[in-house]
């Protein structure tokens, strides 16, 4: 509160000394518990607020040191005067709406050349020298044509300590004016495509109900998210809980980098050993989580075009309305093809006669002969083979080339490679096989080739050394190619294993589904690795894709 004590000056105190020579020189006791007590009574509102010599009341809380005004003031009482901001100062500096004019000043034009202005412009605020115009081929001062206007003349401000450092000085608030009627706008547009979907919505009960949470949704204003509920939308990069964290792959600090705030590593932390992310993607992008990233696609697609919708929280209504686009899209795409046709014509050629006309009667003449070839006629003359067809030999139930493996033919129904050979059925697919992988005709050719080292060894004394090396490169270019058989047929072992192994998890993933949700055993994902490219290739050879028209008939 207010000091009640009189601070006087020293010309006050010597004009009064004779008044206060009577005065008291220390309070008393007594006047300092009344004092205080007076003091309580106010802050407690059981007295009234000391008063200004402007007739206002003295808030009682303010402190005292606040409220008691310095000695050379010279107050006769309470005030607060001398923390309000002094009239005599603030003269003395400029206002808050003086500041330098921009531009030039157009009220008036000027339509003949002024004695001490430009020589080049015109302008009477500025020398030549001065000038920012484009010097003329012909000065204002001699053609007295296109006079500039004049500069507005600036002031001399006398800024404050405040008013130096003031960064909004010389702001103009009317320029804010269109980003303001910019937002309002699209608030209003807003509102509108708002109020349009709850008026069509209107004879739904169901439907009525979730208008109105949507609506006090839209009035909450939480801390830290916007007002519009369709625009809350919050992205983490968080890994599943059962994964290893990735900085603990190696906890060498000089590996790779870690960020903690966005949970990625940068690079590899074991780079000596394979990718160990591959395998785990390879799992994760695969089944249903395209499906999901599309879904999610279209919602926010649908969000911008102003269709309020949600992945988690409305799933059925999110297909249904993809659903009802891609059938709109389909018809668009019929409409569009029936406008083109229907202008520019050519619908015939799209349309494919009936099958019943596709191998009808026609009226083309064509005569044969009593053997089938045809004498006149259109029709082309199919062409056959010179050689005798359907002839099975030695009991084979095929052809000789009617099965074909690692480039060479051989029949299909006993898997043997040799021309003219007996066919022994069933029973010749175990003697073909040598170590119950593979197919007799790389044995065949080792036995050739050996066959032949031999005898290149007893006709080495009676042949030249020309043909000698002849011979010797024929044998080495024949094992080469006995390596790569057996290097392709090594493969072809690998992908029959892994086909075998893909048939074994497709029908160990459809036995889980169809068990409850419950009783499914746990899955940590501790076994996950990098698949080798065998294991891709039969992982693409029986994937079943959704997409695909012929997939029902698979």
């Amino acid at each position: 509160m207010a000091n009640a004590t009189t601070n006087l000056t020293v010309s006050q105190l010597l004009k009064t000394k004779s008044e206060l020579d009577d005065e008291p020189k220390k309070k008393s006791r007594e006047d300092w518990r009344k004092a205080k007590e007076l003091e309580e009574a106010r802050k407690a509102g059981t007295a009234p607020a000391a008063v200004d010599e402007e007739g206002k009341d003295i808030n009682p809380h303010i402190p005292q040191y606040i409220a008691t005004a310095p000695w050379y003031y010279g107050t006769s009482g309470p005030t607060l005067k001398h923390q309000r901001p002094q009239d005599d100062k603030e003269g003395n500096f400029s206002k808050l709406d003086e500041w330098y004019k921009r531009g030039v000043d157009n009220a008036r034009t000027i339509t003949k050349y002024r004695k001490g202005a430009c020589e080049n412009c015109g302008a009477m605020t500025h020398k030549k020298k001065d000038c920012m115009e484009r010097p003329r081929k012909v000065g204002a001062k001699f053609s007295g044509a296109s006079i500039a206007h004049d500069e507005f003349i600036q002031a001399n401000l006398n800024l404050s300590y405040d008013g130096k450092r003031d960064r909004w000085s010389g702001y103009d608030p009317s320029e804010h004016k269109a980003i303001i009627e910019e937002f309002q706008k699209v608030e209003e547009a807003k509102r509108q495509l708002r109020a349009d979907k709850l008026d069509a919505q209107d004879s739904q009960d169901d439907e009525d109900e979730r208008q109105d949470e949507d609506k006090y949704v839209d009035e909450v204003d939480m801390p830290g998210t916007k007002v519009d509920s369709k625009q809350r939308i919050t992205v983490r990069n968080l890994r599943i809980r059962e994964d290893t964290a990735k900085y603990l792959r190696n906890l060498d600090p000089n590996s790779a980098y870690y960020d903690p705030k966005t949970r990625s590593m940068r690079e590899n932390p074991n780079p000596k050993l394979d990718d160990m992310y591959s395998g785990e993607n390879f799992v994760r992008f695969t089944g249903d989580t395209r499906k999901h990233a599309t879904a999610q696609l279209f919602a926010w697609e649908a969000y911008e075009k102003g269709v309020d919708v949600h992945l988690l929280a409305e799933p059925t209504k999110l297909e249904m309305l993809q659903k009802e686009y891609d059938s709109k899209k389909e018809q668009f795409k019929t409409k569009v093809q029936k406008s083109v046709l229907e202008k520019y014509g050519g619908e015939e050629h799209l349309e494919a006669p009936p099958k019943s006309l596709l191998l009808a009667q026609t009226e083309d003449y064509t005569e044969y002969s009593r053997s089938g070839k045809i004498l006149k006629g259109q029709e082309k003359e199919i062409i056959r083979s010179k050689y005798k067809e359907d002839i099975y030999i030695n009991n084979h139930t095929s052809v000789w080339g009617s099965y074909w493996t690692n480039g060479n033919w051989g029949y299909k129904c006993c898997h043997s490679f040799i021309k003219n050979s007996y066919c022994l059925g069933e029973a010749g697919f175990e003697v073909n096989k040598p170590d119950g992988f593979g197919f007799d005709e790389i044995k065949i050719e080792e036995n050739k080739v050996n066959n032949e080292e031999i005898k290149l060894a007893s006709s080495e004394n009676s042949s030249s050394d020309d043909e000698n090396e002849i011979k010797k490169s024929k044998k080495k270019n024949k094992k080469k190619k006995l390596k790569e058989k057996k290097k392709l047929k090594k493969v072809e072992d690998k992908l029959q294993k892994a086909l075998e192994k893909e048939d074994e998890q497709q029908k160990f993933a459809g036995e889980i589904l169809k068990m409850d949700e419950r009783k499914r055993p746990y899955n940590s994902m501790y076994e996950v690795k990098k698949p080798t490219e065998e294991e891709m290739e039969a992982y693409y050879m029986k994937r079943r894709r959704e997409d695909d028209p012929m997939n029902q008939f698979i």
